[in-house]
């Protein structure tokens, strides 16, 4: 009887509990929601009225590095490549490092580029893996091609430094397009404020779009539901969460397909950290801590007007693969610098987004999962309180609406007439949709790299992507 009361209790208080950070964590979305709809309300206005198309010959603009790490890219390298060639950037090179990839990445780009061996010298500021090769075209006089021993993303993206001749470098995934504008409306924030030293833009789903030279020049709804749920989800995450930890300078991450940044503030701390599958993460939570340490003014922004394009997983399988390496790289990474949580010298940091992306985003996977075997446990022990269950469920969900609602609000600022207007109902009824399902399952999945952290903290795996629509 002693045992069966234990549990019991257990029940209750842990039902109390789930109701608790539920609400919290549902007051934080809101938050951010409303800040994230200020925010952009205020900068959509001065985002079009700008002129930056003026700055395209203004010699205050910093040249730019656009390093592509590459393995096993044969179906988009060169289809990214000729993209990239037409943006709308006054000076930049691209820099392709192929990883030791085993298929024809490295045959196509020089045969399509009509690339050739050259001898030069390498300024090894970033240890990295063998360089066996550079290639050079004059046809394509800002191209550069890196052959090298397979060292990982982050020891491709620190080769790309090392022969990166400019002041910024952006990290790109082969498999990503850059709309035309995007470099510039980035570079900006360079511009505007002096001690920026990262700024992130938003990434956006492509599966069903169809874009041409970095322009959208349609939008069609996704065939698979998780397609569609994916586009719903990357607004909520880059429009709501991004925009608010950035208006704090507290933001933790800046998407491995599209970030910019200061490179000799790379260099100094290191470059990108090669024994971690969250590099993305790592790097930007590596530069808070230095920046603090050594008493620097710094900026990480993030500008959700400046746009890359990705394809989202197409199946299960794959969504499961990217979501489990996101959450092992999100562990990893608070693992790593864990002494900043709940440390005032970090300031905002340190204080609040630190300790929010522990509980939230980390442990937040357990407690729901927690939450999904335990509740078909208290019906069997006739411990449900029906009409807690029924509220707790139905404020759940209707709190997620909201949320996921709101920054579809906010997508219509940023993209205005990207969607019809039939196709934003649309969207609208998914965002209600996911709670009833697939937001289950993502939890799943990052419960399961939790588990696996240890396991597969080193295992990046392979999604298969279609190629983009011209």
């Amino acid at each position: 009887m002693g045992f069966l009361n234990a549990i019991r209790s257990f029940i209750v208080v842990f039902n109390y509990f789930c109701m608790a950070f539920t609400l919290l964590l549902n007051i934080i979305y809101i938050i951010q929601l409303l800040v994230s709809l200020v925010r952009v309300h205020k900068n959509y206005d001065k985002a079009f009225s700008d002129d930056f198309h003026s700055y395209v010959d203004s010699d205050n603009l910093l040249p730019i590095s656009l390093i592509i790490p590459a393995y096993n890219e044969q179906e988009h390298i060169v289809q990214n490549i000729r993209s990239l060639m037409k943006i709308n950037y006054p000076m930049y090179e691209i820099i392709v490092v192929n990883d030791g990839s085993t298929d024809k990445t490295g045959e196509l780009v020089i045969n399509a580029f009509n690339m050739h061996k050259i001898e030069t010298s390498i300024r090894y500021q970033i240890p990295t893996a063998d360089i066996e090769g550079v290639y050079y075209s004059r046809r394509y006089p800002n191209l550069l091609f890196v052959q090298k021993k397979n060292g990982g993303k982050s020891d491709a993206l620190n080769a790309g430094i090392n022969l990166s001749r400019f002041p910024l470098f952006t990290c790109l995934d082969a498999d990503s397009r850059l709309e035309r504008d995007a470099l510039l409306r980035l570079s900006m924030e360079f511009i505007k404020d002096s001690r920026t030293v990262v700024a992130g833009g938003i990434v956006r789903i492509a599966n069903g779009s169809k874009i041409v030279d970095g322009e959208l020049k349609g939008f069609t709804m996704p065939k698979k539901l998780i397609e569609r749920f994916q586009i719903v989800e990357y607004y909520r995450s880059f429009l709501m969460g991004r925009v608010f930890w950035s208006s704090t300078n507290s933001l933790l991450i800046v998407s491995g397909a599209f970030g910019l940044f200061r490179k000799q503030t790379v260099i100094d701390i290191g470059g990108y950290k090669r024994n971690t599958i969250g590099e993305d993460m790592e790097i930007i939570v590596r530069i808070h801590r230095y920046m603090h340490k050594e008493h620097k003014k710094y900026r990480v922004k993030f500008n959700e007007f400046s746009v890359c394009w990705t394809q989202g997983p197409m199946s299960l399988k794959d969504i499961r693969s990217q979501r489990r390496r996101w959450q092992i790289g999100l562990m990893d990474t608070l693992i790593s610098h864990a002494p900043m949580t709940l440390n005032p010298f970090y300031g905002f940091v340190g204080l609040f987004s630190m300790p929010y992306n522990w509980i939230f985003e980390l442990f937040g996977a357990l407690v729901e999962t927690i939450g999904y075997f335990l509740i078909p446990f208290t019906l069997l022990m006739g411990e449900l309180n029906m009409f807690f269950f029924v509220m707790y469920f139905l404020l759940s969900v209707a709190l997620g609406v909201i949320i996921s609602e709101g920054s579809l609000v906010v997508e219509q600022y940023t993209h205005r007439a990207a969607m019809t207007a039939k196709q934003s109902i649309a969207i609208s009824i998914y965002a209600v949709l996911e709670n009833f399902g697939y937001r289950q399952i993502i939890t799943l999945f990052r419960m399961e790299g939790i588990i696996k952290y240890r396991k597969l903290r080193k295992t990046w795996g392979k999604i298969k992507r279609k190629e983009f629509e011209q």
